[in-house]
C-alpha cells in the first residue's frame, strides 16, 4: 500500500485560497481552474483546493476540522514564521506555546482551516 501524500482543503473560493496559498508557501500551482487548484511540495506532498460548492459528494464540514502542519527548524524559525504570518494578516488562533509534542502555534487560513507550525522537543 502506498502511503498517503496529497490533501485536499475544501473552500469557497479556489481563486482566493490559491492567492493566498501562494504568497504563504512562495509558491505557484501547478493546477488551477474555477473550482480547484493544486500545489505541489518540494517534499513531493500536493494540497489541493477545492471548491466546496462543486466538490462530491457533498463537503459537510468546513474550516477548522483539520490541520495543515509545518515543521520548522528550531525555536527562532517558529518565532519568525509566527512573526511572517501575523505580517501578513492570518488570524493566530494559538499563540506560540510549548506542548507536549513540542512548541507549536497556530493561524488560520481565509477559510478557518488550521495552519501549525511547530519545533519538535525531545
Amino acid at each position: 500500500m502506498r502511503h498517503p501524500d496529497f490533501v485536499i482543503l475544501y473552500v469557497d473560493q479556489p481563486s482566493r485560497s490559491a492567492d493566498f496559498y501562494a504568497r504563504l508557501f512562495d509558491l505557484q500551482p501547478i493546477q488551477s481552474s474555477p473550482t480547484f487548484s493544486m500545489f505541489k511540495f518540494a517534499s513531493g506532498m500536493r494540497l489541493g483546493l477545492w471548491s466546496r460548492h462543486t466538490a462530491e459528494p457533498t463537503a459537510e464540514a468546513s474550516g477548522s476540522s483539520g490541520e495543515l502542519v509545518v515543521q520548522v527548524e528550531d525555536f527562532a524559525a517558529l518565532d519568525a514564521c509566527c512573526a511572517s504570518w501575523q505580517a501578513q494578516g492570518l488570524p493566530i488562533a494559538q499563540p506560540i506555546t510549548d506542548m507536549d509534542f513540542g512548541r507549536t502555534f497556530a493561524a488560520l487560513d481565509p477559510d478557518s482551516h488550521r495552519l501549525r507550525a511547530y519545533v519538535r522537543t525531545e
